[in-house]
């Protein structure tokens, strides 16, 4: 067996990491950093956090750009990245969820590649690692695990379709897992980045490119959420629960960069693409029917997971054959406890996709990237039946 792990970004968490940012980045040679962030963060001063930590370091920052859309676009980081050769910038550092880290890395490629348009780079994935662009990622959710990923996810507006660019050297230099900017999650956003990060430990463990590593990291990540992600909701002040499923997206995003995940996503991402569901919706809504149709072939690593999915005894008093169907049972319950306390959709129905949008959904998934590794083939028509099982 023959495979590789690449995890080089350095972890800073817990109490005061942001205030190790400014002498991190002084090591990697960068002064004068650009800061990407969206215009939520700003308004409820989680971006003044930041900066305030930064001050403490004396690092001056550049520029700030917060036009940041919710699904991360070509046109943005083409956008940005004149911004950041205007005003002199030599590193930058995301603070966001998914679409702004995904934004950071689009930027990186361009600049460290010396182009001026993002499109030129798709397919490309054994690009040089080109100029030195320092780069430091700060999560506000919990769930993408986009600071431990070498994968950034970029929509194409005009062509309706999420594509992936895939390289080691988007990974970031510094991944940076601090409470202060995630306790403002809102309940809603805690559930559904939670499930999303579910969803990469789960697909990561069970994906034909899964290895031993791999799965080291998508178990913790799956028993870190199943213990924290109803106290994160229920009591957003709990700094162990905030930083527990950080760590637990952390974990999942390092697991599922380097073994890939499957159905779900290909089908999720098309969802996005097509009805602009948002990802971890679309995750939610396909997790557990994606996991029946793969069951006669992922039954074992789903059999393995109930020990972390619903713990010893559990595991322990379940038959072996039964246990496969049991961890997907569990994740189906696990799933209805969450939206108890959150308002989340299980459907799609429920976000407005119409069974007209189904053969174009199909249609791009069949073309999706991940589902060449998922541990059961499919078609048109096993995705169409899928579909309609969680319409």
């Amino acid at each position: 067996m023959y495979f590789e792990f690449v995890n080089s970004a350095k972890l800073l968490s817990g109490d005061y990491a942001l205030e190790n940012i400014a002498p991190e980045l002084a090591l990697l040679g960068s002064k004068r950093p650009i800061i990407l962030t969206d215009e939520i963060l700003v308004k409820i001063g989680t971006l003044k956090i930041l900066e305030g930590a930064l001050a403490k370091g004396d690092l001056k920052v550049s520029s700030v750009y917060s036009s940041i859309p919710l699904d991360s676009s070509i046109e943005v980081v083409n956008e940005i990245s004149k911004e950041y050769r205007r005003v002199n910038a030599d590193g930058i550092i995301a603070l966001g969820g998914g679409s702004v880290i995904d934004t950071a890395k689009g930027l990186r490629m361009l600049i460290s590649q010396g182009g001026k348009d993002i499109m030129s780079y798709v397919g490309c994935e054994m690009m040089e690692r080109g100029q030195n662009v320092p780069f430091v990622a700060i999560p506000t959710t919990s769930g993408t695990g986009s600071e431990a990923t070498a994968v950034a996810v970029i929509k194409n507006e005009e062509r309706k379709v999420k594509l992936e660019f895939i390289s080691p050297f988007l990974l970031p230099d510094i991944a940076v897992l601090d409470v202060r900017v995630l306790e403002s999650m809102p309940s809603r956003i805690t559930a559904l980045t939670g499930l999303d990060a579910l969803t990469h430990a789960i697909e990561a463990y069970s994906c034909l490119q899964k290895n031993p590593i791999s799965r080291i990291y998508s178990t913790i990540a799956i028993k870190l959420i199943m213990e924290n992600l109803l106290q994160a909701i229920n009591k957003p002040k709990d700094k162990t629960a905030r930083l527990n499923m950080a760590i637990a997206s952390y974990a999942a995003g390092a697991s599922f960069s380097n073994s890939m995940v499957g159905i779900v996503h290909a089908i999720g991402h098309s969802v996005g693409g097509v009805c602009s569901v948002a990802h971890g919706e679309a995750m939610t809504i396909l997790l557990t029917e994606c996991m029946r149709y793969n069951k006669e072939k992922a039954k074992k690593d789903y059999a393995e997971l109930l020990l972390y999915l619903a713990g010893a005894e559990k595991y322990a008093s379940t038959k072996e054959e039964d246990r496969a169907e049991e961890a997907i049972r569990t994740v189906e319950n696990f799933i209805k406890e969450v939206k108890k306390v959150a308002p989340i959709a299980t459907r799609l129905s429920e976000r407005g996709v119409k069974r007209s949008d189904f053969a174009e959904i199909a249609n791009k998934a069949i073309d999706d990237g991940a589902l060449i590794v998922n541990p059961r083939s499919a078609d048109l028509d096993d995705i169409l039946k899928i579909l309609d099982s969680v319409y």
